[in-house]
Protein backbone atom coordinates (compact mmCIF):
# COMPACT_ATOMS: atom_id res chain seq x y z
CA UNK A 1 0.00 0.00 0.00
CA UNK A 2 1.09 3.16 -0.98
CA UNK A 3 1.94 5.33 2.38
CA UNK A 4 2.08 8.28 0.71
CA UNK A 5 -1.69 8.13 -0.53
CA UNK A 6 -2.12 6.69 2.96
CA UNK A 7 -1.08 10.27 4.51
CA UNK A 8 -2.39 11.93 2.11
CA UNK A 9 -6.51 10.63 3.37
CA UNK A 10 -5.71 10.96 6.47
CA UNK A 11 -4.38 14.96 5.83
CA UNK A 12 -7.54 15.56 3.71
CA UNK A 13 -9.97 13.66 6.34
CA UNK A 14 -8.44 15.70 8.82
CA UNK A 15 -9.00 18.98 7.52
CA UNK A 16 -12.07 18.26 4.58
CA UNK A 17 -10.60 20.20 2.21
CA UNK A 18 -8.53 18.63 -0.49
CA UNK A 19 -6.98 21.99 -0.93
CA UNK A 20 -5.71 22.54 2.63
CA UNK A 21 -4.09 19.17 2.16
CA UNK A 22 -2.28 19.90 -0.34
CA UNK A 23 -0.64 22.67 1.71
CA UNK A 24 0.04 20.64 4.20
CA UNK A 25 1.47 18.01 2.39
CA UNK A 26 3.56 20.86 -0.14
CA UNK A 27 2.07 19.32 -3.06
CA UNK A 28 -0.85 20.56 -5.44
CA UNK A 29 -4.66 19.69 -5.22
CA UNK A 30 -4.36 17.70 -8.55
CA UNK A 31 -1.89 15.69 -6.46
CA UNK A 32 -4.14 15.21 -3.73
CA UNK A 33 -7.08 14.30 -6.17
CA UNK A 34 -4.76 11.32 -8.01
CA UNK A 35 -3.15 10.27 -4.94
CA UNK A 36 -6.99 9.68 -3.33
CA UNK A 37 -8.34 8.41 -6.64
CA UNK A 38 -5.30 5.81 -6.62
CA UNK A 39 -6.36 4.74 -2.89
CA UNK A 40 -9.87 4.24 -3.80
CA UNK A 41 -8.90 1.99 -6.75
CA UNK A 42 -6.48 -0.10 -4.76
CA UNK A 43 -8.95 -0.24 -1.71
CA UNK A 44 -12.22 -0.63 -4.36
CA UNK A 45 -14.39 1.61 -2.26
CA UNK A 46 -14.96 5.54 -1.60
CA UNK A 47 -13.37 7.12 0.80
CA UNK A 48 -14.65 10.61 0.34
CA UNK A 49 -17.71 12.12 -0.68
CA UNK A 50 -16.98 15.17 -2.91
CA UNK A 51 -19.67 18.28 -2.30
CA UNK A 52 -18.89 22.11 -2.92
CA UNK A 53 -18.01 22.67 0.94
CA UNK A 54 -15.47 20.16 0.89
CA UNK A 55 -14.80 16.45 1.36
CA UNK A 56 -16.87 14.48 4.09
CA UNK A 57 -15.79 10.59 4.49
CA UNK A 58 -17.97 7.93 3.39
CA UNK A 59 -18.91 4.83 6.34
CA UNK A 60 -16.22 3.14 4.38
CA UNK A 61 -13.87 6.22 5.28
CA UNK A 62 -14.62 5.95 8.39
CA UNK A 63 -13.91 2.35 8.64
CA UNK A 64 -10.38 3.17 6.89
CA UNK A 65 -9.25 6.30 9.02
CA UNK A 66 -8.09 4.56 12.41
CA UNK A 67 -6.56 2.01 10.46
CA UNK A 68 -4.84 4.37 8.64
CA UNK A 69 -3.43 6.42 11.08
CA UNK A 70 -2.08 2.98 12.73
CA UNK A 71 -0.26 2.58 9.35
CA UNK A 72 1.41 5.71 9.34
CA UNK A 73 2.69 5.04 13.35
CA UNK A 74 3.81 1.80 12.19
CA UNK A 75 5.86 3.19 9.15
CA UNK A 76 7.19 5.94 11.84
CA UNK A 77 8.17 3.22 14.40
CA UNK A 78 10.02 1.24 11.46
CA UNK A 79 11.85 4.12 9.97
CA UNK A 80 13.45 5.21 14.17
CA UNK A 81 14.07 1.83 14.57
CA UNK A 82 17.09 2.21 12.57
CA UNK A 83 17.41 5.95 12.13
CA UNK A 84 20.97 6.83 13.10
CA UNK A 85 21.25 7.73 16.98
CA UNK A 86 17.45 6.44 17.12
CA UNK A 87 17.66 2.68 17.85
CA UNK A 88 19.87 1.20 20.95
CA UNK A 89 23.24 0.93 20.77
CA UNK A 90 23.49 -2.79 19.75
CA UNK A 91 26.94 -4.73 21.72
CA UNK A 92 28.35 -7.69 21.87
CA UNK A 93 29.70 -9.46 25.34
CA UNK A 94 31.21 -13.33 25.48
CA UNK A 95 28.75 -13.40 29.09
CA UNK A 96 26.76 -11.55 31.19
CA UNK A 97 28.85 -12.11 33.91
CA UNK A 98 32.54 -11.30 33.17
CA UNK A 99 34.48 -8.05 32.33
CA UNK A 100 32.85 -6.96 29.49
CA UNK A 101 29.34 -6.77 31.03
CA UNK A 102 31.45 -5.11 33.71
CA UNK A 103 32.14 -2.76 31.40
CA UNK A 104 29.27 -1.93 29.87
CA UNK A 105 27.22 -1.47 33.14
CA UNK A 106 30.03 1.08 33.59
CA UNK A 107 28.78 3.18 30.63
CA UNK A 108 24.92 2.54 31.23
CA UNK A 109 25.94 4.44 34.48
CA UNK A 110 27.84 7.62 33.33
CA UNK A 111 25.20 7.53 30.04
CA UNK A 112 22.11 6.33 31.26
CA UNK A 113 20.60 8.17 28.84
CA UNK A 114 22.17 6.00 25.88
CA UNK A 115 19.58 2.81 25.00
CA UNK A 116 21.65 -0.31 25.02
CA UNK A 117 20.79 -3.71 24.05
CA UNK A 118 23.62 -6.30 25.47
CA UNK A 119 23.82 -9.69 23.48
CA UNK A 120 26.38 -12.45 23.72
CA UNK A 121 27.21 -14.08 20.60
CA UNK A 122 28.73 -17.34 20.46
CA UNK A 123 32.78 -16.92 19.34
CA UNK A 124 34.55 -14.26 17.33
CA UNK A 125 33.51 -15.46 13.68
CA UNK A 126 30.38 -15.20 14.31
CA UNK A 127 30.98 -11.50 16.48
CA UNK A 128 33.08 -10.29 13.25
CA UNK A 129 30.38 -11.28 10.61
CA UNK A 130 27.56 -9.58 13.19
CA UNK A 131 29.39 -6.50 12.90
CA UNK A 132 30.26 -6.63 9.29
CA UNK A 133 26.64 -7.10 8.64
CA UNK A 134 25.10 -4.09 11.02
CA UNK A 135 23.86 -6.68 13.04
CA UNK A 136 25.42 -5.68 16.16
CA UNK A 137 27.94 -2.59 16.54
CA UNK A 138 30.46 -3.83 18.73
CA UNK A 139 31.71 -6.78 20.44
CA UNK A 140 34.26 -7.08 23.21
CA UNK A 141 37.14 -9.72 22.18
CA UNK A 142 40.07 -11.27 22.61
CA UNK A 143 41.86 -9.99 19.38
CA UNK A 144 43.26 -11.99 17.26
CA UNK A 145 42.98 -15.78 17.38
CA UNK A 146 46.37 -16.94 15.94
CA UNK A 147 46.11 -17.66 11.92
CA UNK A 148 42.67 -15.77 11.47
CA UNK A 149 43.21 -11.82 11.34
CA UNK A 150 40.09 -9.16 11.09
CA UNK A 151 39.01 -8.09 7.72
CA UNK A 152 40.08 -4.71 6.73
CA UNK A 153 37.08 -3.11 7.46
CA UNK A 154 36.79 -4.06 11.57
CA UNK A 155 38.66 -1.70 14.02
CA UNK A 156 39.94 -3.05 17.23
CA UNK A 157 41.44 -1.75 20.47
CA UNK A 158 42.79 -3.39 23.57
CA UNK A 159 40.43 -2.02 26.16
CA UNK A 160 41.53 -4.06 29.44
CA UNK A 161 43.56 -7.13 30.17
CA UNK A 162 41.93 -9.02 32.79
CA UNK A 163 43.83 -10.97 35.47
CA UNK A 164 43.10 -14.61 35.74
CA UNK A 165 42.42 -16.11 39.50
CA UNK A 166 42.53 -19.16 40.42
CA UNK A 167 38.94 -20.86 41.98
CA UNK A 168 39.60 -23.57 44.57
CA UNK A 169 36.89 -25.46 46.90
CA UNK A 170 37.91 -25.27 51.13
CA UNK A 171 40.12 -29.15 50.77
CA UNK A 172 42.02 -28.40 47.88
CA UNK A 173 45.74 -28.29 48.08
CA UNK A 174 46.32 -24.19 47.38
CA UNK A 175 43.31 -23.13 49.49
CA UNK A 176 44.70 -21.72 51.79
CA UNK A 177 47.45 -19.82 49.59
CA UNK A 178 47.35 -15.76 49.54
CA UNK A 179 48.60 -16.24 46.26
CA UNK A 180 50.09 -18.52 43.72
CA UNK A 181 53.32 -18.73 41.19
CA UNK A 182 51.71 -20.12 37.80
CA UNK A 183 54.18 -22.83 37.83
CA UNK A 184 53.28 -24.41 41.10
CA UNK A 185 50.17 -25.35 39.23
CA UNK A 186 51.60 -27.70 37.04
CA UNK A 187 50.52 -30.90 38.13
CA UNK A 188 47.36 -29.66 39.61
CA UNK A 189 43.82 -30.32 37.21
CA UNK A 190 41.94 -26.98 36.21
CA UNK A 191 39.02 -27.98 35.14
CA UNK A 192 37.07 -25.44 32.46
CA UNK A 193 34.65 -27.50 31.12
CA UNK A 194 33.04 -24.41 28.86
CA UNK A 195 36.34 -24.20 26.58
CA UNK A 196 35.21 -25.44 23.02
CA UNK A 197 37.81 -26.17 20.26
CA UNK A 198 38.33 -23.72 17.85
CA UNK A 199 37.42 -20.54 20.06
CA UNK A 200 39.15 -17.69 20.57
CA UNK A 201 38.96 -18.08 24.38
CA UNK A 202 40.28 -21.93 23.47
CA UNK A 203 43.13 -20.56 21.44
CA UNK A 204 44.17 -18.83 24.33
CA UNK A 205 43.94 -21.64 27.42
CA UNK A 206 45.97 -23.92 25.10
CA UNK A 207 49.05 -20.88 24.59
CA UNK A 208 49.05 -20.88 28.96
CA UNK A 209 49.00 -24.68 29.04
CA UNK A 210 52.20 -24.84 26.14
CA UNK A 211 54.03 -22.21 27.83
CA UNK A 212 53.43 -23.31 31.72
CA UNK A 213 52.82 -26.83 31.13
CA UNK A 214 49.60 -27.04 32.87
CA UNK A 215 46.80 -29.29 32.81
CA UNK A 216 43.36 -27.85 31.75
CA UNK A 217 40.65 -30.94 31.49
CA UNK A 218 37.41 -29.27 29.68
CA UNK A 219 35.86 -33.02 29.40
CA UNK A 220 32.20 -33.00 30.20
CA UNK A 221 28.95 -31.00 29.76
CA UNK A 222 28.73 -27.43 30.46
CA UNK A 223 26.11 -27.01 32.77
CA UNK A 224 26.73 -23.30 33.76
CA UNK A 225 28.45 -21.69 36.08
CA UNK A 226 26.33 -22.80 38.95
CA UNK A 227 27.04 -26.14 38.33
CA UNK A 228 31.01 -25.74 37.77
CA UNK A 229 30.82 -23.89 41.47
CA UNK A 230 29.01 -26.81 42.93
CA UNK A 231 32.17 -29.04 41.20
CA UNK A 232 34.62 -27.42 42.43
CA UNK A 233 33.63 -26.66 45.82
CA UNK A 234 33.05 -30.73 46.34
CA UNK A 235 36.00 -31.87 44.68
CA UNK A 236 39.24 -31.23 46.52
CA UNK A 237 41.49 -32.15 43.03
CA UNK A 238 40.01 -30.04 40.87
CA UNK A 239 40.56 -25.87 40.42
CA UNK A 240 39.43 -23.13 37.72
CA UNK A 241 40.87 -20.50 36.42
CA UNK A 242 38.22 -16.94 36.27
CA UNK A 243 38.87 -13.80 35.38
CA UNK A 244 39.27 -11.33 38.43
CA UNK A 245 36.22 -8.99 37.39
CA UNK A 246 33.71 -11.80 37.10
CA UNK A 247 30.50 -11.71 39.13
CA UNK A 248 29.52 -14.66 40.92
CA UNK A 249 27.47 -15.41 44.32
CA UNK A 250 28.18 -18.63 45.92
CA UNK A 251 26.14 -20.33 48.91
CA UNK A 252 28.43 -19.49 52.24
CA UNK A 253 28.95 -23.41 52.69
CA UNK A 254 30.76 -23.72 49.49
CA UNK A 255 33.80 -21.97 50.90
CA UNK A 256 35.51 -21.28 47.77
CA UNK A 257 38.61 -19.49 47.57
CA UNK A 258 39.82 -17.14 44.56
CA UNK A 259 43.52 -16.96 44.78
CA UNK A 260 45.54 -14.20 42.49
CA UNK A 261 48.07 -16.07 40.22
CA UNK A 262 51.34 -14.59 39.83
CA UNK A 263 55.35 -14.48 38.70
CA UNK A 264 53.82 -13.94 36.19
CA UNK A 265 49.96 -13.26 36.28
CA UNK A 266 48.12 -14.55 33.53
CA UNK A 267 45.59 -11.74 32.05
CA UNK A 268 42.80 -12.24 29.38
CA UNK A 269 42.99 -9.46 26.56
CA UNK A 270 39.71 -8.04 26.20
CA UNK A 271 39.45 -6.13 22.80
CA UNK A 272 36.14 -3.83 21.43
CA UNK A 273 35.69 -4.31 17.61
CA UNK A 274 33.30 -2.09 15.45
CA UNK A 275 33.08 -1.48 11.29
CA UNK A 276 35.10 1.01 10.86
CA UNK A 277 32.05 3.22 8.94
CA UNK A 278 29.33 2.38 11.33
CA UNK A 279 27.84 5.38 12.24
CA UNK A 280 26.28 5.19 15.43
CA UNK A 281 26.92 8.42 17.56
CA UNK A 282 26.42 6.65 20.48
CA UNK A 283 29.55 4.17 19.33
CA UNK A 284 32.12 7.06 19.43
CA UNK A 285 30.74 7.79 23.07
CA UNK A 286 31.21 4.07 24.17
CA UNK A 287 34.98 4.25 22.80
CA UNK A 288 35.60 7.45 24.66
CA UNK A 289 34.43 6.54 27.46
CA UNK A 290 36.45 3.32 27.53
CA UNK A 291 39.63 5.06 26.68
CA UNK A 292 38.87 7.54 29.16
CA UNK A 293 38.01 5.70 32.35
CA UNK A 294 40.11 3.88 34.88
CA UNK A 295 39.36 1.23 36.91
CA UNK A 296 36.06 1.87 39.06
CA UNK A 297 34.43 1.84 42.26
CA UNK A 298 33.84 -1.80 43.62
CA UNK A 299 36.87 -3.54 41.19
CA UNK A 300 34.56 -3.25 37.33
CA UNK A 301 37.22 -2.45 34.90
CA UNK A 302 37.07 0.64 32.43
CA UNK A 303 39.59 1.11 29.69
CA UNK A 304 42.58 2.56 31.08
CA UNK A 305 42.76 -0.63 33.57
CA UNK A 306 44.38 -2.29 30.91
CA UNK A 307 47.27 0.09 30.82
CA UNK A 308 47.95 -1.59 34.36
CA UNK A 309 47.23 -4.92 34.20
CA UNK A 310 49.63 -4.80 30.88
CA UNK A 311 52.86 -3.76 33.03
CA UNK A 312 55.49 -6.24 33.50
CA UNK A 313 55.22 -9.30 35.37
CA UNK A 314 51.86 -10.37 33.02
CA UNK A 315 51.56 -12.69 30.15
CA UNK A 316 49.27 -12.87 27.21
CA UNK A 317 50.07 -15.19 24.12
CA UNK A 318 51.82 -13.67 21.71
CA UNK A 319 49.56 -13.86 18.92
CA UNK A 320 47.42 -11.28 20.68
CA UNK A 321 47.59 -7.95 18.92
CA UNK A 322 49.94 -5.25 20.77
CA UNK A 323 47.67 -1.94 22.18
Amino acid sequence: MDLDAVRTFVAAADSGQFQEAAAELGVTQQAVSKRIAALERSLGVRLFLRTARGAGLTIDGQAFLSHARELLRVAERAVASVRTGSRPLRVDVINLRGAASGLMRGFHRAYPGIELDVVTLFDIETAVAAVRSGTIDASFRAVAAPGRPLPEDVVSVRVVDEPLQLLTGPDHALAGARSVPLARLAGHRIWMPGIVPGTEWAAYYDDLVAEFGLTIEATGPNFGSDALLDTIADTPALATFMGEHTRLVWPTGHGLRRIPVTGPTPVYPHSLLWHRDNPHPALATLRAHLAATAAGPGGEPDGAGATAAAAAGTWVPGWVLPR
